[in-house]
């Protein structure tokens, strides 16, 4: 069994027999009984690699065994193994080619955080948002039918992607179609955990084995052709399977269900692995681990060690004092959302699986009645919300932008056609780093303002997105606050919940010939520009409605416009004010800043800033070329 570690190693651990799997051939080429210290190794230098990069961490731990045993036992990249998710993909890519290259991990030019299909052909499919693997090893099953293939597709599921809509519509497709395919639930809640042992594994090596698949083909030969006698013995196997184990579900939609399984043997995995490895129809293992598996304060706090950041070097200086910064958004939010639960009894507060990371716990421990999370199921959060306000409640939605994108459908035909009260506050907004593109929320603005009816706010620091908290929950009909990741620019923030007017921007500084129009945070940084070039520099909070009357006086009183943004520049808050001066027949130079047609790539939020010109070098550069053009 796996080897606990303590501590996170600074310097490379040895790993010979890592050194000779560093490809899945040379993984196959290994003897069955040097595996479990090969997962030591690999354990070991996961540790290794991620303190020195930072990144996710527990997931990754846990799934130690099982990647070894899939990657020995399939032909990858033949076989094709699809990673749901993909925060437990960083063994897979260190087995997989990709070790020295881990040193890069999430870095600009680096090797990215998720399975991508365009840095390595073991990478069958790119991931980033859950519950996908399902159908994605689906449609790679049936396309390896049409083209008479024998090739595997192999899904990995954890047990909380499970739990969205998208893995049960795959889970009911396939026994339709009667795919050749392995689902594989990683399930490491640990709720089932007294199923794991000796008797489990070994009804799990007898139920997948192929003496006894063979004898049920055969039985259900002869038993076919007595009336009645086929339905009994089936039924009779699925009342006995369900009393050792909880698979009836999964048979009922069709499939075999094997398990479950200890996670962490690697023989009884490899084992039970080869007896599936050729059954037909749709095939399903449920497997049990341990997140943070094999570093012990990881298995003792598996949320707290879902990621950690890099390690100083030992010899590292030591550090300069940080300078002070302001409070998280998030945490901004949290607070707001606790004072105004108190204030208002008609609140209620939903989460889609992201509790911690949209700051919602001391909501759910002071208000526990009064907060839901509906697990990894964004499409039924904001129809759930929606429900709940045709009843009168005033639901607020702390969800993701790029999360929101899964529920839009929702979004418009739930909530707006009715022009329901549910409030969006919509973290993560614009570019969010190291986990790149999947994960940046570079099109909500696009996205929510061509909604007939919804209200569209852009913070510019923690005291405007509060007051804009209570001004969307305020507001009768649908309501969206976006904001950035990470901290603000340390603003003094005002306690009361006060709303604000709706629709109305605030000149922030007052120049000549240009106006830079600001749309969120990057109001800081066009004002650092304003005192250079002596421009006008205004907050316009609102992208729906838009300021009009303030963007018609702001045209009439300079010769160039520019919008800021950290939102694609295509149907963003930009384009809101070009269509308004098209509208109202206003001729006038308008220079639109934002996110470039392209997806950008992983790296620190500064870098990023920088190669899409928002930061303050790119803005002034861009304003003074325009400027140039205009003879300014």
């Amino acid at each position: 069994m796996p080897t606990t570690f303590q501590e996170i190693p600074r310097k490379r651990p040895s790993t010979p027999l890592l050194d000779r799997a560093a490809t899945p051939d040379g993984l196959r080429r290994l003897g069955e009984a040097e595996l479990e210290t090969l997962a030591d190794e690999l354990r070991l230098e996961l540790l290794y690699t991620v303190g020195q990069t930072g990144g996710h961490f527990g997931a990754g731990l846990g799934v130690i065994e099982l990647t070894i045993a899939l990657h020995y036992v399939f032909d990858t990249p033949d076989d094709r193994l699809v990673w749901d998710v993909g925060h437990q993909a960083y063994p897979h890519k260190i087995l997989t080619g990709r070790r020295e290259r881990m040193a890069s991990l999430r870095q600009k030019d680096g090797i990215a955080a998720f399975p991508r299909r365009s840095e390595s052909e073991y990478d069958t499919f790119g991931v980033g948002h859950s519950s996908t693997s399902i159908s994605a090893a689906l449609g790679m099953a049936i396309a390896a039918r049409l083209q008479n293939s024998d090739r595997k597709a192999i899904a990995v599921i954890g047990d909380g992607a499970l739990t969205a809509g998208m893995a049960f519509e795959a889970l009911n497709h396939a026994p339709e179609v009667d795919a050749n395919m392995l689902v594989i639930l990683n399930d490491n809640d640990m709720s089932i955990s007294r199923n794991v042992g000796g008797l489990s594994n070994y009804l799990a090596k007898i139920l997948s084995s192929r003496t006894y698949a063979s004898m049920r083909e055969g039985s259900k030969k002869v038993l076919s052709r007595l009336p009645g006698a086929w339905e009994i013995a089936r039924r009779t196997e699925e009342y006995a399977k369900g009393m050792l184990v909880p698979g009836t579900l999964f048979e009922e939609l069709g499939w075999n269900y094997i398990g479950p399984i200890d996670g962490h043997d690697l023989p009884t995995l490899i084992a039970t692995l080869r007896n599936m490895r050729d059954l037909k129809g749709p095939q399903f293992l449920h497997v049990v681990t341990k997140k943070g598996k094999g570093f012990a304060p990881a298995e003792v706090d598996p949320i707290g060690y879902h990621a950690i950041t890099k390690l100083d070097p030992l010899d590292a200086p030591a550090a300069a004092p940080k300078q002070a910064s302001g409070p998280k958004y998030s945490g901004v939010f949290g607070e707001w959302l606790c004072d105004m639960a108190a204030a208002d009894a008609r609140l209620v507060g939903i989460t889609p699986a992201m509790k911690e990371g949209s700051d919602l716990v001391a909501f759910s421990e002071r208000f526990p009645l009064r907060y839901f999370d509906v697990a990894i199921a964004e499409q039924h959060a904001v129809t759930f919300a929606a429900g709940m306000a045709c009843e009168g409640a005033k639901p607020v939605v702390a969800i993701y932008s790029t999360f929101l994108q899964r529920g839009y459908d929702q979004l418009v035909h739930d909530v707006a056609v009715q022009n329901l009260d549910v409030l969006f506050a919509i973290d993560r907004a614009g570019l969010v780093g190291e986990d790149g593109p999947t994960h940046a929320g570079s099109f909500d603005l696009s996205y929510l303002r061509c909604i007939p009816g919804m209200l569209v706010m852009t913070p510019s620091d923690e005291n405007e997105l509060r007051k804009m908290l209570s001004t969307g929950h305020l507001y009768n009909g649908p309501a969206a606050v976006r904001y950035p990741r990470g901290n603000g620019p340390n603003a003094l923030i005002e306690k009361d919940l006060e709303p604000i007017e709706i629709g109305k921007g605030i000149v922030r500084r007052q120049g000549q010939r240009v106006a830079l129009l600001a749309f969120g945070v990057q109001l800081a940084e066009a004002l650092k520009v304003a005192g250079k070039i002596d421009a006008t520099v205004v907050d316009m909070r609102f992208v729906k409605p838009l300021d009009e009357a303030l963007v018609r006086e702001l045209a009439a009183g300079h010769e160039l416009l520019v919008t800021l943004e950290e939102n694609a520049i295509m149907g963003g808050a930009g384009a809101a004010v070009s269509e308004f001066l098209a509208r109202e027949n206003i001729l006038k130079s308008v220079l639109h800043l934002g996110l470039p047609d392209s997806y950008v790539e992983h790296a620190k939020p500064a870098q990023m800033l920088a190669e899409c010109g928002l930061d303050e070098a790119g803005i002034e550069a861009a304003v003074r070329e325009r400027m140039a053009l205009l003879g300014l």
